[in-house]
């Protein structure tokens, strides 16, 4: 996040989305959402340390997220910021990215890239904690395989079939990935409240 300003008021914080609301207007992908939603849980131990964090002056008591429900990572993601803020107790908008690009803007990855979902942590004052972006770093590091095997193994793959294919492989590893999505969160809160 840059030094300037967040467009990100309290009043704006306000305006986004609930998980129940974010989900009544999504267009695709609803049944996946339901899936994950339905089948993830924070493990009782991380929860706990959540809700310690949480209960520190300037712990986390809010939670933004920016997705939109057309992109897989968000519809793998997503699911588990809102499991990780009804765990925590943290007060939890969403925001779809495409209608805010000024938000969007301040949480670029690597400074450049409009990477979703994003969760972005704040105290109960509105000051700023910290914030993650897209995959943990698990899923990067998994998904070059991925992709690399694909390439090697089906070179003759158009776009769409390439995607059903990497589809395929990823959905086997999205339960570590969720875990692994709340230990690096957890890590970040961690490092970010003192």
């Amino acid at each position: 996040m840059s030094s300037q300003a967040s467009v990100v008021t309290p009043q704006r914080f306000q305006q986004g989305l609930s998980y129940a609301q974010f989900m009544a207007q999504a267009k695709v992908n609803k049944a996946r959402f339901d899936g994950f939603y339905a089948n993830f849980k924070v493990q009782a131990d991380d929860a706990k340390e959540l809700q310690a964090l949480a209960r520190r002056p300037n712990g986390p008591a809010k939670m933004l997220a920016l997705g939109e429900d057309w992109c897989g990572d968000v519809v793998r993601g997503l699911p588990v910021l809102a499991r990780l803020a009804e765990a925590a107790g943290l007060e939890f908008r969403i925001f779809p990215r495409d209608q805010n690009l000024d938000i969007m803007n301040e949480f670029l990855n690597q400074g450049r890239y409009q990477s979703i979902p994003v969760a972005v942590f704040y105290t109960k004052d509105h000051k700023y904690i910290g914030h993650w972006i897209e995959r943990p770093e698990m899923a990067k590091k998994e998904v070059a395989v991925i992709e690399a095997a694909i390439k090697k193994e089906k070179p003759g793959l158009n776009d769409q079939e390439f995607n059903q294919e990497r589809r395929a492989r990823t959905s086997a590893r999205a339960e570590a990935w969720q875990q692994a999505t709340v230990q690096e969160i957890k890590e970040l809160l961690k490092k970010s409240v003192k």
